[in-house]
């Protein structure tokens, strides 16, 4: 990444010169996710009010600043029926939707399914990896309130979960 090319990074550890330039490219390319691994040290950043972590041997951990919004998404259509009886599976991170591991498998779930708290509802990919999301509750799906490929924010309800 270079030498720091500010005083306030010029007598600071390598480590948080490196984040600080990596912060300046997230605001610069307005990125909400960056990855980043040079030798020990390993840093994952993520806008969306998630902590940040800086894992160099030390393990420090640096919160990233937050941006200003972008143009805010479209709200997403809650259950016509009493959502206050619905558990909401939400998205834990931002990416794309996918309701099958692959093309020529059929859906994890479906409305009607029931699920446990390990039930991988659905995979969310975000850079390249692929995300499998469990329901962290127990219950009958309702609602599937996303389509597959679209995508997701963070904190985004999913599926809606009629509790046992």
């Amino acid at each position: 990444m270079g030498q720091p090319k500010n005083k306030r990074t010029a007598g600071a550890p390598a480590g948080l010169a490196v984040v600080e330039q990596l912060l300046a490219l997230m605001g610069e390319h307005e990125l909400a996710e960056l990855a980043f691994e040079q030798g020990d040290l390993k840093i994952a950043l993520k806008k969306a009010g998630e902590p940040v972590a800086v894992v160099p041997a030390h393990h420090a951990v640096v919160a990233a600043p937050h941006a200003p919004a972008a143009a805010a998404a479209p709200p997403v259509e809650p259950p016509a029926t009493d959502q206050e009886s619905f558990h909401e599976i939400i998205s834990p991170m931002v990416g794309t939707f996918y309701a099958a591991s692959d093309p020529e498998s059929g859906p994890f779930i479906e409305i009607g399914s029931r699920v446990t708290p390990d039930t991988v509802v659905c995979v969310v990919e975000a850079m390249k990896v692929m995300n499998e999301i469990k329901a962290e509750c127990g219950g009958t799906v309702r609602k599937v309130l996303v389509t597959n490929g679209q995508a997701v924010e963070y904190g985004q309800p999913l599926f809606a979960v009629e509790p046992d």
